[in-house]
């Protein structure tokens, strides 16, 4: 009898966001795949999970996906978490579960973490129909990138790094317009959580004004309606939440 592939999803910040049924998982699963064993073992320590840590990530996904498709025919349950949030968005997973799926293997995904909906949510922006587009491309490509999400008719959603968010904001002004509105939050879930909402132009010039660090999720009104709204003013909200 085959075993069973777990996706569990792990906190983007506080600790207290696991849930009951993932540390569960994590407790019975025969072996854990992760990104970085430093980063999980802290987890893993935190609720006292003791299970053999192998390496998955960005880098030995192709090699290692075979060994793990061979030890799942072989009945062994095998649990995949990478360093935050729900794998194979936006991190290592979409080769193995792909892999697994073409083997007819039993593949279940938890409910849990993740940055973009979080971001969404308090963003006060239309999100009944939204398009998630994860990280944009390095160099190239990043332009044509920009060209096709301003054409869509729906709220845009990216990810982005502290050193590279000037450069994409100035870039989504150009694309998407310099009334657009946009939402930015940052450390998601963390001591200092905060999102930072108004239009692109004003997003610029606080950007500007301080060094952003964690990762950052963009949240971007592209709806048809969006440029006929009267902007809103610049909005913060801050959250305290105890850091992991």
């Amino acid at each position: 009898m085959s075993g069973i592939l777990y996706f569990v999803p792990t906190p983007v910040g506080n600790l207290e966001d696991m849930t009951f049924r993932a540390i569960k998982v994590l407790k019975e699963a025969d072996y854990i795949l992760c990104e970085d064993t430093r980063t999980s073992g802290v987890l893993l320590k935190h609720y006292e999970i003791s299970k053999p840590l192998k390496a998955y990530h960005l880098h030995n996904e192709h090699q290692a996906t075979q060994k793990v498709i061979e030890d799942l025919k072989n009945g062994q349950n095998i649990a995949l978490i990478t360093d935050a949030g729900t794998p194979g968005i936006s991190d290592p997973g979409y080769l193995l579960a792909k892999a697994a799926a073409e083997e007819n293997l039993e593949i279940l995904c938890l409910p849990g973490a993740t940055a973009f909906v979080p971001a969404l949510v308090v963003s006060g922006l239309p999100n009944n129909e939204f398009l998630f587009a994860g990280f944009l491309p390095q160099k190239k490509g990043r332009q044509t990138k920009l060209q096709q999400l301003a054409a869509e008719n729906k709220t845009i959603v990216l990810y982005e790094s502290p050193h590279k968010i000037n450069t994409t904001l100035e870039q989504i002004k150009e694309f998407f317009g310099d009334h657009t509105q946009i939402s930015l939050s940052r450390e998601i879930s963390k001591k200092f959580e905060e999102t930072k909402r108004g239009t692109i132009s004003e997003l610029i010039e606080f950007s500007k004004t301080k060094t952003l660090k964690g990762e950052i999720v963009l949240v971007i009104n592209n709806t048809a309606h969006q440029n006929t709204e009267k902007p809103t003013r610049l909005s913060t909200n801050k959250y305290k939440n105890t850091e992991n």
